[in-house]
């Protein structure tokens, strides 16, 4: 389960709720950015390690806002506002990039810690995964399947980071809303991990867990019947 909370103290505090019938986050929040030196937003996420996957499907609610308000997945390497962080981030305009801060407390950098996402949606799927120490950003617009944007070198020393799902509003006088749904956290299997103990060093690469799903194939809304462990 996520845990939730407001990063960098916003004037505005944020929220989160969960539809457990429809599986889907309504997350509320403010703050007057995710950039330069430190950051504000609301966070919904967990500590954890290794290598991972990061998947949802994002949109805005509401009138329109701030072009420049951002919701997506996020890697910390803690809750402190000026903590080190990799962002998947849709704005209110459509533009989507992957950012970086490389250590505590230094600037964001742009052009140069960003990669551009040549498509402009409001509604789409993103996709956040670490192996190794490199963390890499994909992107599917609706009807479509996920087309890389790019990749990055994480910090060094992080395998335990806090990973979710944020909203900023851009606007320290405003929050902002949006639902968020088809949200997975899946977990490669081990590279060197055989189901038969009697075979050793057999590697799989690229191996997750099992989940049974129902999906909506007019919306493409999935709900999640059982997960393995």
């Amino acid at each position: 389960m996520f845990q939730s909370a407001d990063i960098g103290q916003p004037k505005n505090a944020g929220s989160a709720s969960y539809d457990e019938a429809t599986q889907t986050y309504d997350m509320k929040g403010a703050g007057y950015n995710i950039w330069f030196n430190r950051d504000e937003f609301h966070y919904l996420y967990k500590k954890i390690s290794g290598d991972f996957i990061l998947t949802a499907s994002f949109e805005f609610e509401g009138d329109k806002g701030n072009e420049h308000r951002k919701i997506g997945w996020m890697v910390r390497e803690s809750l402190d506002d000026a903590s080190a962080s990799y962002n998947a981030v849709t704005h209110g305009n459509g533009l989507t990039v992957l950012q970086w801060r490389l250590l505590r407390g230094a600037y964001m950098r742009d052009p140069e810690g960003e990669i551009f996402y040549p498509k402009k949606v409001v509604f789409q799927t993103i996709q956040l995964e670490r192996i190794g120490n490199k963390i890499t950003m994909r992107v599917a617009n609706r009807g479509e399947p996920l087309q890389e944007v790019g990749a990055t070198i994480m910090m060094e020393n992080s395998d335990s980071v806090y990973a979710g799902l944020f909203i900023s509003s851009h606007d320290s006088d405003k929050i902002e809303e949006a639902k968020v749904w088809n949200v997975r956290i899946d977990k490669p299997v081990k590279n060197k991990y055989q189901p038969n103990p009697n075979v050793k060093e057999n590697v799989f690469n690229g191996v997750l867990g099992s989940r049974m799903e129902t999906m909506n194939v007019f919306t493409g809304v999935r709900k999640v019947i059982h997960e393995s462990t």
